[in-house]
C-alpha cells in the first residue's frame, strides 16, 4: 500500500475493555500508549483511561508520536433521542476536532443488544421503515454539523445493532447524503456473515464511502461457539471471537489491495478486543504490526 496515503493507529480496547471494564483493569493510560507507540503503531482511537482534557491528553501522546484519529460515539435516533444525540455529538466532535482527528465514528445503539446477555445471533435488532428514516436524517445532520468543522462522519456497522449485514449497510448508505461515510470493520461483517466474500463485496461496493477502516481478524471456532452455544456478544469477545490481523481466519491481502487501488487515504485501525489476561496486548500489537508489515508493506 502507498505509505503517503495510509496511518496506522490501534484501538486501546485490546489493553483495557470499556464495555467489560473488568478486563484490563490493570493497565493504566500510560502503559497502553506507550506500548502503541512501542510496537509500531503512530495514532490511536480513545478509551475510557484517556484525559479528556486535550490540554492534558496532547502532550502525553505527543512524546509518544502517537495521534488520535477517531473515538467511538453512540447515537439514538430511532428511538427519537435526536436532540440529546446531537447535543453530545457537539461536545464529541469539539474534543475530537481539538485533538486533531478529522472523522467522527458513529454507532447507532438504538435497540442495540451488543452490551446485554442476549444471543448475539438470536436478537439481532431490526429497523421499522420509520426508524430507518429517523437514523437517515440524523446521520445527514450529523454530517453537516461535522462539515462545519472540516471533519467526516461514518457509520460503524456492528454486530448486535440494526446496522450489521451488508443488506442494512446498503439501505443505509441509500439513504443517506454521500458526506455520510463508512467506517468499514472486517471483523464485524466476517463476524456476521461468516463469509469471506461477502465482507470483500461490502468493501468494493461502498469503496468511495468508506473514510476509516477497522482491521478485526476472527476466530471461526469461537464463532462457531457462539451460534451453539446461543452466546451473547460479550461472551464471544471474552472468549476470544476477535484476534489482530494475521492471528485469526482473514486474509487481509485482498482487503489492502482493493483499498490501495481505489486510493484510499486515511487511517487503518487495529482493533481487536480480548481479554488482556489471556492475550498479552503489547505482544498482540507487536505480532499485528509485524503482519501489516509484511502483507501491504506499510
Amino acid at each position: 500500500m502507498n505509505k503517503d496515503n495510509v496511518k496506522l493507529a490501534i484501538a486501546p480496547i485490546g489493553w483495557t475493555n470499556d464495555d467489560m471494564p473488568e478486563l484490563g483493569k490493570e493497565n493504566t493510560f500510560q502503559q497502553t500508549v506507550s506500548e502503541m507507540a512501542l510496537a509500531g503503531f503512530s495514532g490511536s482511537e480513545v478509551g475510557s483511561k484517556y484525559p479528556r482534557d486535550p490540554a492534558v491528553l496532547k502532550p502525553m501522546l505527543e512524546i509518544r508520536g502517537i495521534e488520535i484519529c477517531n473515538a467511538w460515539f453512540s447515537t439514538f435516533f430511532a428511538n427519537g433521542e435526536k436532540a440529546k444525540t446531537i447535543d453530545e455529538f457537539i461536545n464529541h466532535m469539539n474534543f475530537l476536532h481539538a485533538m486533531g482527528a478529522k472523522v467522527i465514528g458513529c454507532s447507532e445503539q438504538s435497540k442495540s443488544i451488543q452490551g446485554t446477555s442476549l444471543a448475539v445471533f438470536g436478537h439481532k435488532p431490526v429497523f421499522t421503515d420509520e426508524e430507518w428514516r429517523l437514523t437517515a436524517e440524523g446521520y445527514n445532520e450529523l454530517a453537516k454539523i461535522a462539515a462545519e468543522k472540516g471533519m467526516q462522519v461514518c457509520l460503524h456497522h456492528h454486530m448486535g445493532t440494526g446496522i450489521q449485514t451488508p443488506a442494512e449497510i446498503d439501505r443505509f448508505l441509500a439513504l443517506t447524503n454521500d458526506d455520510v461515510c463508512l467506517l468499514y470493520d472486517t471483523g464485524h461483517l466476517y463476524y456476521s456473515e461468516n463469509s469471506e466474500q461477502a465482507m470483500l463485496a461490502v468493501l468494493e461496493k461502498h469503496l468511495s464511502r468508506i473514510n476509516h477502516v477497522h482491521l478485526k481478524d476472527v476466530r471461526d471456532e469461537v464463532v462457531a461457539e457462539v451460534r451453539k452455544q446461543q452466546l451473547s456478544f460479550l461472551d464471544g469477545v471474552k472468549r476470544g471471537t476477535f484476534t489482530v490481523p494475521g492471528d485469526g481466519v482473514i486474509d487481509f491481502k485482498p482487503v489492502f489491495k482493493l483499498l490501495d487501488d481505489a486510493g484510499y487515504r486515511g487511517w487503518m485501525v487495529v482493533e481487536a478486543e480480548q481479554d488482556p489476561a489471556l492475550a498479552n496486548p503489547f505482544e498482540y500489537a507487536v505480532k499485528a504490526r509485524k503482519y501489516i508489515r509484511e502483507t501491504a508493506g506499510i
